[in-house]
């Protein structure tokens, strides 16, 4: 009997959690299409630096301020500067962030919300091309104030204090292709 009380109490934990949303989100509120388009202009503070210009590349210094969004920044600057191809390196800090991993199975996201001041420990992504357009790919792993490791996709980092990104743009333009199994865009090199 306490065999099988202890499995339905297990069953009965899992099915809370599972029907339990992200931070009081409902279900569908927790998951993140990967088409998601990435809102602009929420980067009033971001300031850019030259600081290699070469014929096979570029590498900018593109320091972000309190109040700033990374991702929506680096579109803007992509866009900007007509990138093709590139990939950076960042650290810093944030106030917090939207994070996420991959279910291919369901062609969808699920959120990993961070609400509270942290490290950016690492960041690192790429700039490819989609019909045309930058798409800024990056993934994080953040710090949490008690020493805790997050990480995942990113699609939101709210900047507090500063996030210094190194990027290196390259010549030679990649472009991404959809790929029906999981729902996103991969990088096709033949292309």
């Amino acid at each position: 009997m306490k065999g099988k009380l202890a499995l339905l109490l297990f069953v009965l934990v899992a099915f809370a959690v599972l029907c339990r949303s992200s931070e009081g989100q409902s279900h569908e509120e927790a998951l993140i299409s990967p088409s998601r388009p990435v809102p602009t202009g929420k980067a009033p503070h971001m300031q850019v630096k030259l600081v290699k210009d070469a014929p096979d590349e570029k590498v900018y210094a593109v320091i972000f301020y309190r109040g700033d969004e990374a991702l929506s920044g680096l579109t803007d600057f992509a866009i900007q500067h007509k990138i093709q191809d590139a990939h950076f390196t960042a650290i810093g800090a944030i106030s917090s962030a939207t994070l996420a991993w991959l279910d291919p199975a369901n062609k969808v996201y699920h959120r990993i919300p961070v609400n509270e001041q942290a490290e950016v420990l690492s960041l690192i992504g790429d700039v490819t091309t989609f019909n045309g357009k930058p798409i800024v790919h990056m993934h994080a792993v953040i710090g949490r104030s008690n020493g805790t490791p997050i990480g995942g996709h990113v699609f939101e980092l709210n900047v507090n204090p500063t996030l210094e990104v190194f990027m290196t743009v390259n010549t030679t333009p990649l472009k991404r292709r959809p790929d029906d199994a999981s729902g996103m865009k991969v990088i096709d090199p033949q292309q």
